[in-house]
């Protein structure tokens, strides 16, 4: 009893408890909240925030009434080679894999097979896993200009090559936008996507990533409707309280305390009658004082009183 009160004194303290919402987000997500083309919304949360220490998420996750989580590469090294003891962890604690971070894609072409190699494997183990996707990043961005046209488009081929060959084994793959990548921007983002074959790749929308880009994620949600797989319910606050004389500086916070307009991008899955994973991401918790789950509840309690969404 003393933990319950605890947690709805923290949230009241938060301003996120449900005596605290703002008629404008209330009145946005009335617009779809019966709307039963949102029921093939699937909701599940990543485990990232709790910096690798994925048995405590994946307990904590389950506690808090999720249904499926994304797990790391982090996992693969310690699991490879028994699989079995992860997907009886998940099993037990009523956990789908929804999606499987696979990391990073090479644009060298000296590294192209390694890389091709290594997401295979990644493909592979996740499949052992019961999941059925891996999200594919990349860390070439230039560090001193605009990448290229073809910088971005090789990107594509390689996630292409990747694509075909997990495919075979029933396993997608998908491109994850993301700042300070390859596709940061809107523009580069559509360059990516137009040049994936959507026979092999799809597009996991970071709806915070893209937002911080530049971009208006409820626009691309439908602008992208016959490529998105997944996506990342995630928020962005910027300017940064944290860092007030940055002006480009900006930190991930939980759903609703930030610039994502995420009642919108809702209406706009309502609208295309998306059928798939919406992952909750918060790659840390956004203060030093809050811990991964109370950062999970807070968010929780913005899907389930907020969005009227169930877990």
């Amino acid at each position: 009893m003393h933990e319950t009160v605890n947690r709805r004194q923290f949230l009241q303290s938060a301003g996120l408890s449900a005596l605290a919402l703002t008629a404008g987000a209330d009145i946005l997500a009335g617009s779809f909240r019966n709307n039963a083309s949102l029921s093939g919304l699937k909701i599940a949360y990543s485990a990232i925030t709790w910096g690798g220490n994925d048995a405590k998420a994946i307990d904590d996750l389950s506690a808090l009434g999720f249904h499926g989580v994304q797990l790391r590469a982090n996992t693969f090294g310690p699991y490879k080679a028994k699989p079995s003891e992860l997907k009886a962890l998940l099993d037990q604690h009523n956990l789908k894999l929804a999606m499987f971070s696979s990391g990073n894609v090479e644009i060298d072409p000296a590294k192209e097979q390694s890389t091709i190699d290594m997401h295979v494997a990644h493909a592979s183990f996740v499949k052992a896993l019961g999941g059925s996707a891996i999200q594919l990043t990349n860390s070439a961005r230039p560090k001193d200009r605009l990448p290229t046209p073809d910088e971005l488009k090789r990107l594509a081929a390689v996630m292409n090559e990747i694509g075909k060959q997990t495919a075979a084994m029933g396993i997608q793959a998908a491109y994850h936008n993301h700042m300070h990548q390859l596709g940061e921007t809107p523009e580069e983002v559509d360059t990516i996507v137009q040049a994936m074959n959507p026979k092999y790749v799809k597009l996991l929308l970071d709806i915070a990533h893209y937002k911080q880009g530049g971009g208006e994620p409820e626009k691309a949600v439908k602008q992208y409707k016959d490529m998105l797989y997944a996506l990342h319910l995630k928020d962005t606050m910027s300017p940064n309280p944290d860092k007030p004389d940055d002006k480009a500086a900006y930190k991930f916070v939980e759903l609703g305390r930030g610039n994502v307009d995420v009642p919108a991008v809702m209406k706009a899955l309502s609208d295309i009658n998306f059928k798939g994973w919406g992952i909750v991401e918060l790659d840390g918790v956004p203060e030093p004082n809050k811990t991964p789950e109370q950062a999970a509840e807070i968010n929780k309690e913005y899907l389930t009183k907020t969005l009227k969404l169930k877990l």
